[in-house]
């Protein structure tokens, strides 16, 4: 079993920071590409930032370049998302995704239950 749990949501000003943390834990071999999506109320889930597996390539969406930043601790098996100035238009669930080769050596998409966001004054 593989699970992956995110943690560090809440309330949050416009202008301030906050911090993201997911950690994977279970059966697993390696930990390929890491990545955060969201999800606001009555829109589709969209794709925030990504990380490769040594952290090497990040890619963002154009709505967080320059204020969000994705990082991964490999020995951790953690993935972090550093929120700055955010906007009332980043509130939303987030989660957490990950590629995972797991000790069968298949690789698999697997998912958080995600973490509440809301920014506001």
């Amino acid at each position: 079993q593989v699970q992956l749990v995110e943690s560090g949501g809440g309330l949050v000003q416009p202008g301030g920071s906050l911090r993201l943390s997911c950690v994977a834990s279970g059966s697993i071999f390696s930990v390929l590409s890491m990545a955060w999506y969201r999800q606001a109320p009555g829109k589709e889930r969209e794709l925030v930032a990504r990380i490769s597996p040594f952290g090497t390539s990040t890619n963002y969406s154009d709505s967080v370049k320059g204020r969000f930043t994705i990082s991964r601790d490999n020995a951790k098996k953690t993935v972090y998302l550093e929120i700055t100035n955010p906007e009332p238009e980043d509130t939303a669930v987030y989660y957490c995704w990950s590629r995972i080769r797991s000790a069968s050596k298949r690789p698999s998409d697997y998912w958080g239950r995600g973490t509440q966001v809301t920014v506001s004054s």
